[in-house]
């Protein structure tokens, strides 16, 4: 069924494209072989490399944190209150905003680019952990504390695993999210990249070269999400089903 909704996918594309002309929306033979020139140049390797390494980055510093600040503030209720309202500021906080900032701030750095990137991430985290924090049962807390099992012991056996599928959905929103917002953070002021490829690719108004890049990237992350997200929900709904 993915592989006939790809392909309803492709020919609805290529109707579109019939209908409204090359000029405004290439047919995928001609953004496959601008993709294709790309990669024979090695640019595409190149771009696409710079992006997933700042996407990692900034994933795993976002979901690190938001992670921890999340079950801290779901456990502590005076850590909740205080953080509450920083919470309700960065959720409505325009990625924009914060990257700009960022750069003016820090320069047209990497480092502040991947904080910028971290900081727009990190309040969903902390609110998916948070809700997944306060849906813990007490009643294995009490059963943990009444067996005495070591508290490193009882989070990882009692808590990570009734945590693992908001950590799962927080991971899955964070890639389609932060993916996004490296392409922005790229074209305000970087050097290299998906999103600095898509700005030169504006500029000279060539629309296979801008959709090549952008569907490169979007294949990457549909190759993630289908190699390493998909099985860990797989595991994660296994267990509950044994739990059940």
């Amino acid at each position: 069924m993915r592989l006939l909704s790809v392909a309803v996918l492709v020919i609805s594309w290529w109707i579109a494209a019939i209908t409204l002309g090359s000029a405004k929306l290439p047919a995928p033979p001609e953004v496959l072989e601008a993709m294709l020139n790309e990669a024979r140049s090695g640019a595409l390797f190149v771009n696409l490399g710079a992006t997933l390494a700042r996407v990692a980055l900034s994933f795993v510093l976002a979901m690190t944190l938001g992670a921890a600040i999340g079950y801290w503030m779901g456990r502590v209720r005076l850590a909740d209150q205080f953080g509450d309202p920083w919470l309700i500021l960065l959720l409505n906080l325009p990625a924009l905003v914060v990257i700009v900032l960022a750069y003016i701030w820090a320069g047209l750095t990497e480092a502040a680019a991947i904080a910028a990137i971290a900081i727009n991430k990190l309040p969903t985290a902390v609110v998916t952990l948070r809700e997944g924090t306060r849906a813990l049962d007490p009643a294995l807390d009490e059963m943990a504390a009444v067996f005495a099992v070591p508290r490193g012991r009882a989070f990882r056996h009692v808590v990570l695993p009734q945590l693992a599928p908001y950590i799962a959905a927080a991971a899955r929103s964070g890639l389609a999210l932060i993916w996004k917002i490296v392409l922005v953070a790229e074209y305000l002021g970087r050097p290299n990249g998906i999103g600095f490829e898509i700005g030169v690719a504006f500029q000279l108004f060539d629309i296979p070269l801008l959709l090549a890049y952008s569907l490169s990237f979007a294949v990457v992350v549909f190759m993630i999400e289908t190699a390493l997200v998909r099985p860990f929900e797989t595991r994660i709904s296994r267990w509950r089903l044994r739990a059940a």
